[in-house]
């Protein structure tokens, strides 16, 4: 028997350990991959909302800084010049001045979406005039894009009545926006333009809450979408890895099988050449003995006892004959000699042979073989002696007699025989065993029977399965069923 290195044993399990390294790699790459996406996916929504935001306030900004400039004129225009002529000076706590002041800036900004217009009294630090009466007179809050106006420069300041979620920048919905625009008011002369000089502040104030809502939906739209990508990516990468997973268990199955079957023909090979040469040993004595038997059996000047004893010794060694027969047999399985046969006429043959044993053991036959011939590419005298030995036990099994079928069916091109009884079962643990050689559950034989059916029936092409059914509770259910499948050519 070949002897293994412990190097040489221990290659196949690093080998298996290796890939189980790189599978549980794939897993976790999917794992992460799919936490990564996750990730990114908010600063992804983040980043085209806010895009979207600031287009959306450089708009309105843009809007408001053109409405400023139309209101600067029209107030300098057709209130301050007229009024200064008029009066002498500006006083807007005076109704006239204040209702020409409104109906300007009303006429003005009429049309457009803007919410609330103030105008601020530089000297004084209060609001002159408001579209929102309650504001005239208050004090100023004097914010930094109050002061640039003041210093002349345009600027606007998002005013928002919401934080974002969880401190993240996502906007919870309803939450109030407005946009504060503060625009020098410039003194002007006709054909000169810009004079320079800042006499107020106006302030315009749009309501953005209805579009930047628009937005939120948008980016939480957007967040979703990316949710639902990458879970689509996740699940795709995770039947990807179940696939690999299914894949490496099977083909690791199936290299335990080919290591356990290597490893089964190494020790097979090695058995069958030290039974070979065994068997070869007995035989020749075992030949002697029977013929030195045989001729004391006949001598005339033997007794009764001496006979019987002879018989005895003729009947032990053809016996022993037979069992070293086996031993030959599966230490040099026999080439099937190919030629055209008839399997039903094989199956047939064997029934004949059988009949006066299965009327002494009261064993009734169910024949399903058909009334046809069943032409077959084979070793007639091979498969006659493997299904010679699958009948024998069978009736050996049925010890108080039973019922003990037969059947052939063809599917394409195989024919399917199938044998089953009713007698006494195989334990599950001895199913797995049942095809070792010298494994047997009888007290006589030497366990190379279904060993060397195996044999032949594989050097055919075919392939045998063995069931059986053994339950104690229910007697009725016992029994064993063998499944041959066999090539037509």
């Amino acid at each position: 028997m070949p002897v293994h290195s412990k190097e040489e044993m221990s290659f196949p399990n690093k080998k298996n350990e290796k890939r189980g390294k790189q599978f549980r790699l794939v897993k976790f790459f999917a794992y992460a991959s799919f936490l990564v996406l996750i990730i990114f996916s908010l600063p992804f929504s983040m980043v085209i909302s806010q895009r979207a935001k600031d287009i959306l306030m450089k708009s309105h900004e843009t809007y408001a800084l053109l409405l400023g400039e139309n209101l600067n004129h029209q107030v300098f225009q057709n209130f301050v010049l007229p009024v200064t002529q008029q009066y002498g000076k500006m006083r807007l706590r005076e109704k006239r001045q204040q209702a020409l002041m409104d109906r300007i800036v009303r006429n003005t900004t009429h049309s457009f979406k803007i919410d609330v217009v103030n105008i601020y009294d530089i000297n004084q630090g209060v609001i002159a005039y408001s579209t929102d009466p309650k504001l005239i007179g208050k004090k100023v809050r004097e914010s930094l894009g109050y002061k640039k106006a003041v210093e002349g420069e345009n600027s606007s300041r998002l005013v928002s009545g919401g934080d974002g979620i969880w401190g993240i920048g996502i906007q919870r919905l309803g939450a109030e926006k407005k946009l504060r625009t503060y625009i020098p008011f410039m003194g002007t002369r006709r054909f000169l333009g810009d004079t320079g000089h800042v006499l107020g502040v106006f302030e315009l104030i749009q309501d953005l809450t209805a579009e930047y809502e628009s937005l939120v939906r948008f980016q939480y739209l957007i967040f979703g979408l990316s949710i639902l990508i990458m879970g689509m990516i996740f699940l795709a990468l995770l039947f990807i890895v179940r696939k690999a997973e299914k894949i490496i268990a099977e083909r690791a199955r199936e290299q335990r099988e080919l290591e356990t079957q290597l490893d089964q023909a190494e020790r097979l090979a090695a058995l069958g050449q030290m039974v070979a040469g065994v068997s070869h040993e007995i035989r020749n004595p075992l030949g002697i003995i029977r013929s030195t038997a045989e001729l004391m059996g006949s001598m005339s000047t033997g007794n009764e006892s001496q006979a019987k004893l002879s018989g005895l010794i003729v009947e032990e060694s053809s016996r022993l004959n037979n069992i070293v027969t086996e031993f030959l047999d599966f230490a040099r399985p026999q080439t099937p000699h190919f030629q055209d046969c008839d399997l039903n006429e094989i199956l047939h043959k064997n029934i004949q042979f059988l009949q006066r044993e299965l009327e002494t053991r009261k064993i009734l036959l169910q024949d399903g073989l058909p009334h046809r011939s069943l032409p077959l590419k084979a070793d007639p005298q091979l498969l006659y002696r493997s299904f010679l030995n699958i009948f024998m036990n069978a009736l050996q099994a049925m010890e108080d007699g039973g019922t003990l079928s037969v059947s052939v069916s063809e599917d394409g091109d195989h024919y399917g025989v199938a044998i089953e009884d009713d007698g006494s079962g195989i334990q599950e643990k001895d199913l797995k065993k049942i095809f070792d050689p010298f494994f047997s559950t009888k007290d006589k034989g030497s366990g190379l029977g279904l060993s060397i059916v195996r044999n032949i029936i594989e050097g055919h092409k075919g392939h045998i399965r063995i069931e059986s059914h053994l339950e104690a509770s229910a007697p009725d259910e016992t029994g064993t069923s063998v499944f041959i499948q066999l090539p037509k050519q």
